[in-house]
């Protein structure tokens, strides 16, 4: 289980510590260069089953936020995981360095623009996140994003997590692809998080 004392993270050159490289094993470049959306997302939808069986907890969401910043072609993405009270019990993010990641110490709390996901379960996506009226919850020392995409992680009909992309690294906003395709990822995660902590 990781727990905010023990975040796991891949740096923005995409080395992975202490995880490792584990994403190439679900060949994701031959799923971006080679299948149509619907297929891409069969193919994902497929190779995640393997998670559970194939990795501890905590190299399987790392997997999904690794996935979900090289498919949404984001500069960062994040996973959380929470209790019953909206408190944070496990922070996984890809992207970031080392020294961005000690800095962090505490992962974003689920207020402000992630918030309406713990209410309502609906996506949310934001062209400058910074216009948003509650434009806080995240630590001072999160990175600056202006774009982001964001899904609810549904537990036993409950929202027990968010996993959410930012900046797509083409500039362009995200898109529905992008939201469809961080719904199956939050989907699988939801199966790791439901055997390992509820």
């Amino acid at each position: 289980m990781c727990t905010t004392a023990g975040c796991r993270s891949t740096d923005a050159s995409g080395a992975a510590y202490p995880v490792g490289t584990m994403a190439r094993g679900i060949s994701l470049d031959r799923l971006v260069r080679r299948d149509p959306e619907r297929r891409t997302l069969r193919a994902l939808g497929e190779r995640l089953r393997e998670l559970p069986e194939r990795h501890r907890p905590d190299q399987s969401l790392q997997i999904v936020v690794e996935l979900a910043r090289d498919l949404a072609r984001g500069r960062y993405a994040a996973l959380s995981v929470t209790d019953e009270h909206d408190v944070t019990e496990g922070f996984f993010a890809a992207g970031l360095t080392r020294e961005q990641m000690a800095r962090l110490r505490t992962p974003p709390q689920g207020h402000g623009p992630l918030g309406s996901l713990r209410y309502d379960g609906r996506p949310v996506r934001f062209a400058n996140v910074q216009d948003h009226a509650r434009a806080f919850g995240f630590p001072s020392a999160h990175p600056e994003m202006q774009a982001l995409v964001g899904v609810a992680i549904w537990v036993h009909g409950n929202v027990r997590g968010a996993l959410y992309v930012t900046d797509r690294t083409d500039g362009k906003p995200f898109d529905d692809h992008d939201e469809r395709t961080l719904i199956t990822l939050a989907e699988h995660a939801s199966k790791v998080i439901e055997r390992e902590w509820y």
